[in-house]
């Protein structure tokens, strides 16, 4: 009996050529980074849980037991009183406001004024964005800049202007007058959409153009869907600045029937009663108006961050 060896080589295959990846060490660093990552988040969400704790808190109770973590005697009424489902004398007895809140109706205002002056701003700022991108007209640039400027004025010194202009107009405690002067375009919306409208590849543009269509066209059919992550990812930021406004609409707004949920949260507060503010009440309102915007926000938060990375915004 004899036993062959056999002296071949061995040929060697692509996956004996893939080394493991070195595990990645744990150590200090990495431990300091995790542990300052979860400081910042728990700083970060520690308010909107207090907030929690408060409205679920009674408010004859929350006095007594300011330094508890937990709700202190747990109640809906802060809700309850919220959403009109409690009489007035029992949010008095229950150590809140006695006045009626109107939730749905300011809350109905919110979203017509969010709205007015998102689809404004979007459709008439993309329309300046392409402008400056790219339609070729004398001082374009001179133009621009002197536009782009406008981010340095403070918005309190356009208050007054703007104050004057509507009361002129005969727009005062209405809703379009709330949502007017910043309807139409501002120096961030075109300067962010310029920004991605000049990446688009001009030969797709001049294809179109010399297939017959106008500048107008091309703006509407090929230049607007193939912009649609920034458009988004600028209504979304739009509706959110526009939701939490409070200075303007405090200022124009007089009663309910034009009062957005910022300026109503301020009047509620200001309804104390003789043991102090509705704290239980105020925070479930506050809660219940935050609540559509973080959910917007986490839907959209990847979009949002993609856009602005994609723009050069930092």
């Amino acid at each position: 009996m004899s036993i062959i060896l056999d002296s071949t080589p061995a040929i060697a295959t692509p996956a004996d050529d893939v080394s493991p990846e070195p595990q990645r060490r744990f150590g200090i660093g990495r431990g300091l980074a995790w542990a300052f990552m979860i400081l910042v988040i728990l700083v970060s969400l520690f308010p909107f849980y207090w907030m929690l704790r408060t409205a679920l808190s009674s408010n004859n109770a929350l006095y007594a037991g300011g330094d508890s973590l937990l709700p202190v005697q747990p109640s809906a009424g802060g809700f309850e009183r919220v959403f009109g489902l409690q009489t007035g004398q029992a949010a008095i007895d229950a150590g809140g406001a006695g006045q009626e809140i109107h939730f749905w109706r300011y809350l109905f205002n919110s979203v017509v004024v969010s709205t007015l002056i998102t689809a404004g701003q979007v459709f008439f700022s993309a329309m300046a964005a392409y402008s400056f991108a790219r339609l070729q007209w004398k001082h374009r640039e001179r133009v621009f800049g002197f536009f782009l400027a406008g981010l340095m004025i403070p918005s309190i010194f356009t208050l007054l202007p703007n104050f004057v202009l509507i009361k002129q107009l005969g727009l005062v405690d209405t809703l379009l007058g709330i949502a007017l002067p910043t309807m139409f375009m501002t120096p961030f919306a075109v300067f962010f959409l310029r920004q991605f409208f000049l990446g688009i590849s001009r030969e797709v543009e001049e294809a179109a153009l010399i297939d017959g269509a106008s500048k107008t066209r091309v703006f509407f059919t090929l230049i607007l869907p193939m912009s649609v992550a920034p458009i988004t990812t600028l209504a979304i930021l739009t509706y959110i600045a526009s939701w939490n406004e409070y200075f303007w609409a405090l200022l124009v707004s007089y009663t309910d029937k034009s009062r957005v949920l910022t300026v109503a949260l301020g009047v509620f507060k200001s309804q104390t009663p003789q043991t102090g503010p509705d704290w239980s009440g105020l925070m479930a309102a506050t809660l219940v108006a935050a609540l559509p915007m973080l959910l917007l926000f986490m839907i959209f938060a990847k979009r949002i961050v993609n856009s602005i990375g994609f723009s050069g915004i930092k």
